[in-house]
C-alpha cells in the first residue's frame, strides 16, 4: 500500500513550480519587451507593468537594509529608481532571472546613496560603511547583554580594531546635526541651542596682552615697572606718582610714553 505525501512537502513542491513558472513568464515578457520598438504603445505599457510587478519586492530590499527611522522612505524611492534601471537594462537572454540582475543593482544604489547623500558631516567612505556593521552590532548585543556593549565587545563582534570602532561610533554623531533653532523643550518660549552658545569674549584680548606682557614688563627696571603698577593697577594719576617717586608730572608723562612705546614695539 502507497503511503500519503507529506502535505508540506506537497505545498512546498507547488510553491517551487509556482515561483518557477513565474519566473518563465517574466522572461518571456522582458524578451517580448526587447522585441518590440521604443514608439511601440504596447512597449510602454508592458514596461510599466514589469516595474510595477516588481515594487513590492523593492520596498522589502529597501526595508530590509534601512530596518527602520526617517530614511526607509528615501532608502525605498532609491529602491524603485534602481528597479526602473534595472528593467531598462536587464537582458534576457544571458540566462539570469530578473531578480538575480535587480537585487544586486537595487542594493548598489541604495548602499551608494546611503554613503554619499545622508551625512550631514563628512566621513572618510570606510568608516562610513563601518558604522553601519557597527550599528547592527550595537544593537544585536544590547539585546543579548541587556546592556550597552562595550567598544571591546564590539570590536571582537565586528572582527575590527578598536580603535576603528571607536571612530565609527564618533562618526555616528556626524550622521546627523541638530538646529541651532531648535528649541531645547517643547514649550513656547523655550531657548534653542543657539542661545546657549557663547560669544566672544571681550576679555580675551586682554588675557592674551597681559600673557604676553608677563616676561616684557620683568624685563624692564624697577622705576619703570612701579610706574605702569602704579598708574594701571592702582589707579594713580600721573601728578600722584610724580609725588610719590619725587618727580614732576611732566617727566612721569614722559617716563611712561616710553615704556608703553618700547612695550608695544615688543609685541609687534
Amino acid at each position: 500500500m502507497a503511503c500519503n505525501q507529506d502535505p508540506n512537502a506537497q505545498a512546498t513542491a507547488r510553491n517551487t513550480g509556482a515561483r518557477a513558472e513565474q519566473r518563465a513568464e517574466t522572461l518571456r515578457r522582458f524578451r517580448r519587451l526587447r522585441a518590440l520598438n521604443d514608439d511601440d504603445p504596447e512597449r510602454g505599457a508592458l514596461r510599466a507593468a514589469l516595474i510595477e510587478d516588481h515594487l513590492t519586492y523593492a520596498r522589502h530590499i529597501a526595508l530590509r537594509y534601512g530596518g527602520r527611522g526617517e530614511l526607509v522612505e528615501d532608502f525605498v524611492q532609491v529602491a524603485y529608481l534602481a528597479l526602473v534601471k534595472a528593467v531598462d537594462q536587464f537582458d534576457p537572454e544571458r540566462g539570469t532571472a530578473f531578480l538575480g540582475y535587480a537585487t544586486p543593482v537595487m542594493l548598489g544604489e541604495i548602499k551608494k546613496y546611503f554613503r554619499d547623500a545622508t551625512w550631514d558631516v563628512h566621513v572618510p567612505r570606510s568608516v562610513q560603511e563601518l558604522t553601519r556593521t557597527v550599528r547592527a552590532a550595537a544593537e544585536q548585543l544590547t539585546r543579548q547583554l541587556a546592556r550597552s556593549p562595550s567598544v571591546a565587545e564590539l570590536a571582537e563582534h565586528v572582527g575590527a580594531p578598536a580603535e576603528l570602532v571607536t571612530e565609527a561610533l564618533v562618526a555616528l554623531d556626524g550622521y546627523t546635526v541638530a538646529s541651532l533653532d531648535r528649541p531645547l523643550r517643547g514649550e513656547p518660549g523655550a531657548p534653542s541651542l543657539g542661545d546657549l552658545i557663547g560669544g566672544e569674549d571681550a576679555r580675551f584680548e586682554t588675557v592674551v596682552n597681559r600673557t604676553a606682557l608677563k616676561p616684557l614688563i620683568a624685563q624692564l627696571n624697577e622705576r619703570d615697572r612701579s610706574i605702569l603698577m602704579m598708574h594701571f593697577f592702582h589707579g594713580m594719576t600721573q601728578r600722584e606718582i610724580g609725588a610719590r617717586l619725587g618727580c614732576s608730572q611732566m617727566h612721569i608723562s614722559r617716563l611712561l610714553a616710553s615704556v608703553l612705546a618700547r612695550l608695544r614695539t615688543a609685541l609687534c
